[in-house]
């Protein structure tokens, strides 16, 4: 009977310990940290260079991370020497947004008529897009891009560049617009037509406001494309004056005047930190969009 008893009698299982918190968080931690990484790869380069700019000579040869002593002399050395560098500077900020607005204004009258104008060879346009995105368009037409620039006299023009930037990624903005007004529904078009609006303000009214995410991304594309390119600036400018800040820099490189690492590092800061300022502004127009997006939706 007390065989019985035992054998029915239900097992004893010990208390399950709690878990700690560690074992609770354990994919947010990991997710947390591979973003740190990534973060450190990217920023510590930065820092890297702003610190090296306010080094001294002796400390930039031993090559240590903070310096013993800030040398503020550096950034009166860069204008000192660089005469051009505030023209080159203007260059810079008057070529990319140019080349940022008129290419964005582009995309978005092309990416609106694609989808909601519906144009004959709608196909074939769209075709040729994709196609011309396959070929490297700064080797492959570097000759005929030169060409076409002297017979309009716009060599040596650094208002000139603002045509050649804008060709660089127009296929690719035209695109990025084209899905995102394949997103709008064509039915608010629709009324909006039959409130009396045309293709204009219907464009105005109710496309803009649904494609600013779009927007944005191209904004952040032609940018980085137009403050950082070289290969054109080179080819299409002769006057130091006409050219922008990656000319610049790369002079700089090539040894003109006394260049040591603190001084080309200075004049990397003034190079990137218009960029800097610019995705800043950028990301937070973008996050903005996304939530109003979600609420909207």
């Amino acid at each position: 009977m007390s065989a019985t008893l035992q054998a029915n009698a239900p097992a004893y299982h010990a208390p399950r310990k709690p878990r700690t918190w560690l074992q609770k968080n354990r994919s947010v931690v990991i997710r947390h940290a591979v973003i740190g990484l990534f973060l450190l790869i990217i920023i510590l380069p930065l820092v890297w260079v702003l610190l090296m700019s306010f080094k001294t000579l002796p400390d930039a040869m031993r090559g240590v991370l903070w310096p013993s002593r800030f040398d503020f002399s550096h950034y009166p050395f860069v204008f000192s020497k660089i005469k051009t560098l505030p023209a080159n500077l203007f260059n810079s900020i008057y070529v990319t947004a140019g080349t940022v607005l008129i290419t964005a204004f582009c995309a978005v009258l092309a990416g609106y008529a694609l989808v909601h104008l519906r144009p004959r060879g709608k196909g074939v346009v769209i075709a040729a897009l994709l196609m011309s995105l396959y070929f490297p368009v700064r080797v492959v037409s570097l000759i005929s891009v030169y060409e076409i620039q002297s017979s309009l006299g716009l060599i040596n023009s650094t208002a000139g560049l603002i045509l050649p930037y804008i060709t660089l990624n127009l296929a690719i903005s035209v695109l990025i617009m084209r899905s995102m007004f394949q997103l709008v529904p064509h039915e608010l078009f629709e009324a909006a037509k039959i409130d009396g609006a045309g293709p204009w303000r219907s464009l105005w009214m109710v496309g803009l406001p649904m494609v600013r995410n779009g927007l944005v991304v191209i904004f952040i594309v032609n940018f980085v494309t137009a403050w950082g390119e070289f290969l054109l600036c080179t080819t299409l400018t002769n006057d130091q004056d006409a050219r922008t800040m990656p000319v610049v820099l790369a002079a700089a490189q090539g040894g003109q005047g006394y260049w040591a690492w603190p001084n080309l590092a200075a004049v990397y800061v003034i190079v990137v930190t218009p960029g800097i300022i610019a995705f800043t502004f950028a990301q937070k127009l973008f996050f903005k969009g996304l939530a109003e997006g979600v609420l909207k939706g």
